[in-house]
């Protein structure tokens, strides 16, 4: 897809700044899937769809640059949550829309992401999540850019979870199989390289 028709102008944001906890401490976004980096294969994905690739990183900036257009961070130190990134993606975005990925779902494809935009642009000021039975996703979203200051003035009242500030600002699902493979989180060491990937 060029970006010429593209059905919504957005930019996007690839969130790569969180502890690794999972992990080990690792960061996520740097370990290897199937031979490549996880922010590889998102940015591959990505790549088309806009001239705004924004990737949130805390850590690593000079191995994340190849793969985006700006490089943003949390403004606080101890790794707060994903909020903190989507609120510096907000602040960094050139287009009306924001589409927001973590970098550890590499199983999306263009449908999906196809079919979230669709969707943002017939509700063009709401955000947009992803919803599998009775799940939100609100880290596969699209999000309004100029609900930046919704968004700031909840995270100033101390809320953090981006699904329940997304909900009150009139958030709508795009509704996904509840078990829908693309939506798979390799968020642990065990599904990043489960066993029968291994040869015996």
């Amino acid at each position: 897809m060029s970006l010429d028709s593209s059905p919504l102008p957005c930019s996007i944001l690839l969130l790569a700044g969180g502890r690794g906890q999972r992990m080990g401490g690792q960061d996520k976004g740097l370990l290897a899937w199937r031979g490549e980096p996880l922010i590889a294969h998102l940015q591959r994905l990505t790549r088309p769809l806009t001239d705004d690739l924004i990737i949130s990183c805390n850590r690593n900036q000079d191995r994340y640059a190849p793969y985006a257009d700006q490089l943003v961070s949390d403004d606080s130190p101890d790794f707060p949550g994903p909020l903190a990134g989507i609120r510096a993606g907000l602040a960094a975005a050139r287009h009306t829309h924001l589409l927001i990925l973590p970098c550890d779902v590499p199983n999306l494809d263009a449908q999906l992401l196809s079919a979230l935009r669709d969707t943002a642009q017939r509700q063009p000021q709401v955000p947009v999540m992803v919803r599998h039975g009775e799940f939100w996703e609100p880290l596969i979203c699209i999000i309004p850019t100029h609900l930046r200051t919704e968004v700031e003035q909840a995270w100033h009242a101390g809320e953090r979870s981006p699904r329940k500030i997304f909900l009150q600002l009139g958030g709508v699902g795009l509704e996904c199989p509840a078990d829908d493979p693309r939506l798979a989180n390799l968020n642990t060491p065990e599904l990043l390289h489960p066993r029968t990937d291994v040869s015996e």
